[in-house]
């Protein structure tokens, strides 16, 4: 009876997972990305707790370890497309000044798409690499940053090794538009994807910032090749 109880335990686990039946006019790999999206814990959370997408996640995890967006933080949020990082970004350094007591923050998110407004946060539409892109952030933000944060990543084209190649450039373009715009002491945080090609990245990183740390948080999934650099105390050239 044990044994016989255990299996059906089993198969009811293996039965809660939620498959698509109707996968007509779709690939074998939009069936896996839907069914994977279903199933998914973060999907589920992001829905419930009101985040645009399940990202959200991965920038309260790395907030959780590193602390960098604070009450009264000014926040610079790069491709802030769907808008899940901004929200987290509101929340925690109290730019709704919802938390009485506390100083009130700024978000700025900047993106090349439109970008549906978010409470609390001041949504542009903005080619961040564009002359004088620096400049129309700060004066947004009335005043420097403290963090600079990238979720971006760059279209896929297929091929692995190109794909890591132009992330890792647009994390270097990211990194030099932080050096533009943030406060002495300030934060940066991006995506990268593990691989090779990131040296030079965490050698010009390590010239400007007193601490770079490399993470993958539990809401990556752990098929993905993408990391997270936290780069802290930054220090502008003299």
């Amino acid at each position: 009876m044990s044994n016989k109880s255990e299996n059906t335990s089993g198969r009811g686990q293996r039965d809660l997972r939620v498959k698509v039946k109707k996968a007509k006019g779709k690939t074998v790999a939009q069936v896996r990305w839907l069914e994977r999206q279903l199933n998914d814990p973060y999907v589920k959370r992001a829905k419930s707790e009101g985040y645009r997408g399940r990202a959200a996640f991965k920038i309260i995890e790395l907030d959780d370890k590193y602390r960098f967006l604070v009450p009264g933080a000014r926040v610079v949020d790069l491709g802030c497309a769907p808008g899940g990082w901004c929200q987290v970004a509101v929340k925690r350094t109290n730019a709704l000044g919802e938390k009485k007591g506390k100083s009130i923050g700024r978000v700025i998110g900047v993106d090349l798409q439109e970008v549906e407004p978010i409470a609390g946060a001041d949504i542009h539409q903005l080619d961040f690499l564009e002359e004088n892109a620096d400049e129309k952030v700060k004066q947004w933000l009335d005043g420097p940053a403290d963090v600079v944060m990238s979720d971006m990543a760059a279209a896929s084209s297929g091929h692995k090794q190109t794909d890591h190649l132009r992330i890792i450039a647009l994390c270097e373009a990211a990194a030099y538009f932080a050096f533009d715009v943030l406060e002495e002491g300030g934060t940066f945080v991006a995506k990268v994807l593990a691989g090779g090609a990131e040296g030079d990245l965490q050698k010009i990183l390590k010239q400007r910032f007193s601490k770079v740390s490399h993470l993958k948080p539990p809401a990556s999934r752990a098929d993905s090749s993408e990391k997270f650099v936290v780069a802290t105390g930054y220090r502008a050239e003299r």
